[in-house]
């Protein structure tokens, strides 16, 4: 199994036809992922045309897209100063997942869209995300598909970097991903770690999961009690970070220390508190997963 992307995934790509998302859906039908159709503004009647010659419809808004394709999920590939209207018109058209790649978000729209979201029943991943990726099924973003190979280890990260180091780690190893989802690092975003938590214990394929947090925030401390009320399957934490001073902001908005509970130790302490198995660096994932996979 697998969680928000499979074989049934049906994508529309917003932007498709900007440099990034022309590159990223030529990758994504590549990987086998069934790329319904495009949405540009002004090109509406157009395609795309993607390996193999072949052809995505392109449409002008989301609404005929989707009414048009039977697309269930959505990527966003548009400029920051469009992407908060993106997400909005892709919450709006029914879709069930809205991947937003897009990084600038203001925190301000954002809050908008969330509640406008939780209030269709629609999930939003990100943005400032590299996406999900289901090795094997499907994949949407811009996670390598290179660095990926099936097997049963779930892997969830703020980091889209260390996503990408921990996922080629464990494959190098022979140790497949179920799912590897990136949740972004922006202090709002719409799938928490929680979230992701909550839909790995229901797939019954997820043995072990890999949980890579920051510094800033409480979401990981809210996930590590969660885990420990909620989940019987192992789970392998890193937090990225660790040597920043108080007040520094560190690569994603949300990664700021203020106070003691965005810190790398407190994140750290709390993990161990609540039976998770704390890597000290990244390329220590690898050895954890073993001994819990054993």
């Amino acid at each position: 199994m697998s969680i928000f992307v499979d074989s049934k995934t049906r994508l529309l790509v917003q932007g498709i036809t900007g440099r990034d998302g022309s590159f990223h859906t030529t990758e994504m039908i590549r990987y086998g992922t069934n790329v319904v159709g495009g949405v540009t503004p002004g090109k509406g009647g157009m395609s795309f045309k993607g390996p193999d010659d072949q052809k995505i419809p392109i449409y002008n808004t989301v609404e005929e897209a989707v009414a048009d394709t039977g697309a269930n999920t959505s990527v966003i590939y548009v400029p920051p100063a469009f992407a908060a209207g993106a997400m909005e018109e892709a919450v709006d058209s029914g879709v069930a997942l809205v991947v937003a790649i897009t990084e600038g978000v203001p925190v301000q729209a954002m809050t908008k869209i969330h509640a406008f979201a939780q209030d269709r029943g629609v999930r939003i991943l990100g943005p400032n995300c590299p996406g999900v990726i289901s090795p094997g099924k499907a994949k949407v973003g811009i996670i390598p598909e290179q660095i990926v190979m099936p097997g049963p280890i779930g892997v969830i990260s703020r980091s889209g970097t260390l996503t990408y180091e921990a996922v080629i780690n464990l494959t190098k190893e022979g140790i497949g991903q179920t799912t590897c989802v990136g949740i972004g690092g922006d202090p709002l975003i719409g799938t928490s770690f929680i979230d992701c938590l909550t839909q790995f214990k229901g797939d019954e394929e997820t043995e072990a999961i890999v949980m890579i947090g920051e510094i800033g925030g409480t979401d990981e401390q809210d996930a590590a009690e969660w885990i420990s009320d909620n989940l019987d399957i192992p789970v392998i934490g890193f937090i990225a970070g660790q040597t920043a001073p108080p007040g520094r902001q560190m690569g994603h908005a949300g990664a700021i220390i203020s106070g003691s509970s965005g810190t790398a130790e407190e994140k750290m302490r709390c993990f161990e508190k609540n039976g998770v198995r704390v890597a000290a660096r990244p390329i220590d994932i690898v050895e954890l997963v073993r001994e819990a996979l054993d």
